[in-house]
């Protein structure tokens, strides 16, 4: 038998086609290792979303392949697809695939124990593609479980690679989305991540929409919890958050894409929203969310950002109250407008204004944790440190921990009410009160 390893890059989408990826292999035969060493494949699922990104991902592939000289190693994922030409002349892969036709990993991969022949599998995305739905996966180790429902993206944000590496918008089937979450349910699953591309826009070539997928799963026995991935703003209309806000399972975190909060750098990134409407429709989230979180990413550094846009950016910051800010510098993609753009800013001038968004983000989220002290939250219990911690994660996404009192006694998987006594920085502590 075959031992296959896996490393992921990047976001939940990845993750997720990984833990797909795993099934697949095991359905055929395979058994996961969960080290390298000793391991006859190894399989690298990498992210092109930043060029620091990419510098990570060959730098891995270079050093599996001088570590383990003998292992079988395929390259697949966002960075071959986006970056076609360069990834054809590395020389460290024996397989080399992107993110079109994911199913094909094992047959290529067999095919190449057989023959021992490089491959390299990368297809081009047509406007006509549908979703691709993959083996179930199995989150052995995780009490959530994510879902990828959605696919591609056509905003084409002047930075973004995304829509190169992904390919147009395409939804999943409700039916099939109904399948999985009964199998994460049977598998003891109580919480399932909604995950996607550009996540806002599920369901538009069927006629439907976000809360179609969020009602069918909410409809499963077994399943107390969902939870959203990134939404674009736009996409968030009245109706939408009216029907989600009818189910009671919708943890009511939102991570609502920002990228910036100046109006004229927003118009340069090609984000279809202003400062305003982003406003507003926090505003009405809170309308129908009464106890909700915000999350975010934070651009710095995009070409022609002047003192002033910034200091808007982090005002904005400031006025919404983020729980959370991913904060990052803009990185050059070749092949996107804004590679070509004037006023390109150096790069100790990203430095330092990342290091102030991040300053400002820590305040915020400094400042709603002061906020949650003396709630009451359900918190659904997924890993503990029996001699220190039990720790959960409440539906606003935060963590929390109690002290264990009974180092016998796990509550993985379990849901208490907890009563939040103290605040910190990344974390609350409280004690429970019922379950």
């Amino acid at each position: 038998m075959y031992k296959v390893f896996f490393i992921t890059f990047g976001c939940k989408v990845n993750q997720y086609e990984t833990e797909c990826l795993k099934t697949s292999f095991q359905n055929n035969g395979y058994e996961i290792s969960v080290k390298p060493d000793g391991t006859d494949v190894i399989i690298i699922n990498s992210c092109t979303v930043t060029e620091y990104g990419d510098n990570d991902v060959i730098a891995t592939l270079r050093k599996m392949r001088k570590k383990f000289p003998s292992a079988v190693i395929a390259l697949t994922g966002c960075y071959p697809q986006a970056n076609t030409e360069s990834s054809e002349n590395l020389s460290g892969a024996d397989i080399i695939t992107g993110t079109k036709n994911r199913s094909e990993t094992v047959r290529l991969v067999t095919e190449y124990l057989e023959n021992h022949e490089h491959r390299i599998s990368i297809e081009k995305y047509s406007v006509n593609d549908t979703f691709e739905t993959l083996d179930f996966p199995a989150f052995e180790n995780n009490t959530r479980t994510f879902m990828k429902i959605q696919d591609g993206c056509n905003q084409f944000c002047t930075y973004c690679i995304i829509p190169y590496a992904r390919g147009r918008c395409r939804s999943r089937q409700l039916e099939s989305v109904r399948a999985e979450a009964e199998n994460s349910a049977r598998m003891g699953k109580k919480e399932i991540v909604l995950t996607g591309i550009n996540l806002a826009f599920y369901g538009t070539e069927y006629g439907i929409d976000l809360a179609d997928a969020v009602e069918v799963c909410s409809a499963v026995d077994g399943i107390e919890r969902i939870r959203l991935g990134s939404l674009e703003p736009e996409k968030m209309s009245d109706d939408l958050l009216k029907r989600l806000s009818a189910v009671p399972e919708l943890c009511p975190q939102f991570h609502l894409s920002l990228q910036s909060g100046c109006d004229r750098t927003l118009k340069a990134m090609n984000r279809h929203y202003n400062t305003a409407e982003y406003y507003e429709l926090v505003q009405k989230i809170r309308k129908y969310f009464s106890e909700c979180s915000f999350t975010t990413d934070i651009m710095v550094g995009f070409p022609d950002e002047t003192d002033e846009d910034f200091r808007k950016s982090m005002k904005f910051v400031e006025k919404i109250g983020f729980s959370r800010v991913h904060v990052f510098r803009y990185s050059r993609r070749k092949g996107t407008p804004a590679d070509r753009m004037s006023g390109q800013i150096p790069e100790h001038i990203k430095i330092s204004r990342s290091a102030e968004m991040i300053k400002t983000a820590e305040k915020s989220r400094e400042k709603y944790m002061r906020s949650l002290v003396g709630k009451t939250v359900k918190v659904l219990f997924e890993r503990e440190n029996c001699t220190d911690f039990h720790k959960g994660y409440a539906p606003d996404y935060t963590l929390i921990k109690i002290p264990c009192e009974n180092s016998e006694k796990s509550l993985r998987n379990e849901i208490f009410y907890v009563t939040i006594e103290e605040s910190h920085s990344d974390f609350c502590t409280g004690r429970i009160v019922y379950e």
